[in-house]
């Protein structure tokens, strides 16, 4: 194959996703060429994550990230969280030098911004889809996130 592609194959993650779905596997890996991507289920959500392989990939260092990865990961979204309302990158604050939208123990009013996703080159604003206290936030600032993806939770 001669075209080489420079996004990640969107139809391919949902594949995986619905192979996750259908065998309850909690993680998936495909290698293609340089592009790995592995979907893993966490909880009751579906994370993708694709990256390029490094040059020498260690047997040993890739056994330890599932548990590492469980390791970091949040024990339960509940079912309060925000769900992406959309594929993008998600932003926390409006600019990189500005405070943070939200933080963790701030109440929160119905349609106040949450945070920003930045999708075709557009920035939308994540309203609050009810009043309460944020008690976790789920992503980083600049994290690519998909459609579903919980986001924030409140309680």
């Amino acid at each position: 194959m001669s075209i080489k592609k420079t996004g990640v194959d969107q139809q391919l993650i949902r594949d995986l996703a619905g192979i996750l779905n259908d065998t309850n596997l909690t993680e998936i890996e495909v290698e293609l060429g340089d592009l790995k991507v592995r979907v893993s289920r966490q909880s009751q959500a579906v994370h993708a994550v694709a990256a390029p392989l490094p040059a020498i990939a260690a047997p040993v260092a890739a056994a330890a990230q599932p548990a590492a990865a469980a390791a970091a990961a949040p024990a339960d979204p509940s079912k309060n969280a925000v769900p992406s309302p959309m594929v993008g990158t998600a932003y926390l604050a409006p600019s990189p030098d500005a405070k943070p939208f939200v933080e963790i123990g701030q109440k929160v009013k119905e349609g106040q911004t949450l945070l920003i996703i930045e999708a075709m080159k557009t920035m939308n604003q994540i309203p609050s889809p009810r009043a309460g206290t944020v008690t976790a936030i789920l992503i980083e600032d600049a994290q690519p996130v998909e459609y579903g993806m919980p986001l924030v939770v409140l309680e």
